[in-house]
């Protein structure tokens, strides 16, 4: 397959709008509804920015939910499209005929502009697909040359062998793929902390910090 400019590469972030309740519930038990919340404005906004750094054809936002304050210009929004993830991630590469391209979650709020341009770059290089794994064995990004429903049709996620089965699927589709770095999703207050660790200049650290400050006052 031939290379390609990795500007020609499309950016897509999949999230959720930060609303009290509805993002990053398996926070709550620790820092209740409205400190999830604001994490998950905190790692939405992070992730927002670095795309919006990073050169790319198009970038695309497919949200549930409605764009607040945090949204910066340069997205096309579209809408999540209902059912499981599997669904939803296919949906975002259909619905926003944004391909090649490459997708991330609001999970990773310390990718930078040079990890996305290197992504974009492995994705131009003349392979199919890319993936990037995660240490709980899902993914933090997937990028395909183009949308194909089958790649995420049926495959399990949110479970510890999401990443390995994603795989299983693009070679049962004899798509030739390559490997991104992992890197650690927020999930749990373990996620966070330890994510928090490692890029503290983050806003979501930040908010980590403040609220950390607030629960200790």
């Amino acid at each position: 397959m031939n290379r390609i400019d990795p500007v020609c590469v499309s950016l897509i972030v999949i999230a959720k709008a930060p609303v009290a309740g509805r993002a990053k519930t398996r926070l709550i038990p620790d820092l209740g509804a409205d400190g999830a919340a604001a994490i998950a404005a905190a790692c939405l906004t992070d992730t927002l920015t670095a795309v919006a750094a990073t050169p790319a054809a198009r970038r695309v936002l497919a949200l549930e939910g409605k764009p607040g304050s945090w949204l910066p210009e340069g997205f096309d929004v579209i809408p999540q499209r209902a059912g499981g993830l599997d669904q939803r991630l296919a949906g975002a590469f259909e619905d926003s005929g944004a391909t090649p391209a490459l997708l991330v979650g609001m999970d990773t709020p310390q990718i930078t502009p040079e990890l996305l341009g290197a992504s974009a770059a492995e994705l131009a290089g003349g392979c199919d697909a890319v993936i990037g794994g995660a240490p709980d064995g899902g993914y933090w990004a997937i990028g395909l040359r183009e949308a194909d429903r089958r790649i995420f049709d049926g495959v399990p996620m949110s479970a510890a062998d999401t990443g390995a089965r994603q795989r299983e699927r693009l070679r049962g589709l004899g798509l030739d793929f390559r490997e991104l770095p992992r890197v650690r999703d927020v999930d749990t207050i373990d996620s966070l902390r330890a994510v928090a660790a490692e890029a503290p200049r983050t806003r979501c650290a930040r908010e980590l910090a403040r609220l950390d400050l607030e629960a200790g006052a």
